[in-house]
């Protein structure tokens, strides 16, 4: 029987939060207008509700707790392969037209054919339906591409062009862009990262999240956070930027280096902001102990401090020693992550609160 994990406490940091607000979508960044580029309006995400502020995590970040499960393989109609992975939850009210919900979530499974899927609900807490007609996008788009699987979709709203932007692999090689009016029915734009984009020796690139921030010195409002892989067969997080969300450039270092935090692989970055910085919190592999971690990169990127565990996995079911891939929003306030719980491809879709 496996031993209980360490109190979550002994690995936090103290700290003071002040004056950030959570969004479903992505946390509001700091400081962040519509600039324009070429003399158009960049396209920004809204705001949607404040969080509490409750020093508890690394950074002052809520100290968020396992409450329940939201998605079990099993129970979905579409579910070619036993498995779901990569959660992105979006919040409807104002920007959809007739949504079947007030937040969309979207997620799919991996391995082949995969399938970028869809579930809806009218909160945080749950329940979610699964979409009858998942999934949303397939393996298969004619004239565009033919490959083994698509997956992890992150989405979010633009709202310059009042559209969901949606970023996906497929490949493991390569992370598209497509982009709908109703969240649903998607058409397909470009491909916006691929592995010849990196250093040569780059196998994967994939699981990116795109968030929109102002970095004026590389005239860009939006950044990528991403997995890669190389032949050394150790992945580690990267990151790009854009000024338009659709034409990037990408740093040929990584963001944050898989050794600099005692693991064998990292992944399922996400952007989050407090106390006027910016930080990317991520996943350990299950080996190296599944937890979410925390690093402080600087509202411009050029910080990497290491601060510790951001959620600590528990070792009793669904979690089962790792939590992976979150995906943050506030309800009535209330702050939510909704993350991968479980083994790698063995897992579920499971909620916590902060």
């Amino acid at each position: 029987m496996n031993e209980p994990r360490p109190a979550r406490r002994l690995f936090l940091r103290a700290g003071a939060a002040t004056g950030a607000a959570l969004t479903v979508g992505g946390l509001t960044a700091p400081a962040a207008p519509a600039l324009t580029a070429g003399g158009a309006a960049a396209p920004a995400l809204t705001a949607e509700g404040a969080v509490p502020a409750v020093a508890a995590a690394p950074g002052g970040f809520p100290d968020y707790s396992y409450v329940r499960t939201l998605l079990t393989p099993s129970q979905l109609k579409y579910n070619p392969t036993g498995e779901i992975i990569f959660p992105c939850i979006r919040g409807t009210a104002g920007r959809l037209a007739n949504p079947l919900g007030r937040y969309y979530l979207y997620y799919g499974p991996h391995d082949a054919p995969g399938g970028i899927c869809l579930a809806y609900g009218d909160s945080l807490e749950g329940p979610f339906t699964e979409y009858p007609n998942n999934p949303i996008v397939s393996n298969n788009w004619q004239p565009h591409y033919k490959v083994s699987h698509v997956a992890s979709a992150h989405v979010m709203w633009i709202e310059a062009s009042k559209e969901m932007w949606m970023y996906f692999h497929g490949e493991n090689t390569t992370t598209r862009l497509a982009r709908s009016k109703d969240g649903i029915n998607f058409t397909y734009d470009k491909v916006v990262l691929s592995t010849s984009m990196l250093p040569s020796g780059t196998t994967e690139t994939s699981y990116a999240r795109v968030f929109p921030h102002e970095l004026p010195s590389r005239g860009a409002h939006f950044v990528m956070l991403f997995m890669l892989n190389n032949t050394s067969n150790h992945r580690d997080i990267h990151w790009g930027w854009s000024a338009d969300g659709r034409n990037w450039t990408f740093d040929q270092q990584p963001l944050v280096r898989h050794a600099d935090v005692g693991a064998v692989n990292v992944g399922g970055p996400h952007l989050l902001y407090r106390n006027n910085s910016t930080y990317v919190v991520y996943n350990k592999d299950k080996a190296s102990g599944g937890d979410i971690m925390i690093t402080e990169v600087g509202n411009d990127f050029s910080k990497r401090t290491h601060l510790g565990i951001f959620y600590n996995s528990r070792s009793a079911a669904p979690e089962n020693g790792r939590a992976a891939a979150p995906s943050f929003g506030t309800d009535g306030g209330v702050p939510y992550m909704i993350y991968e719980a479980g083994e790698r491809l063995a897992g579920s879709i499971a909620m916590a609160r902060g």
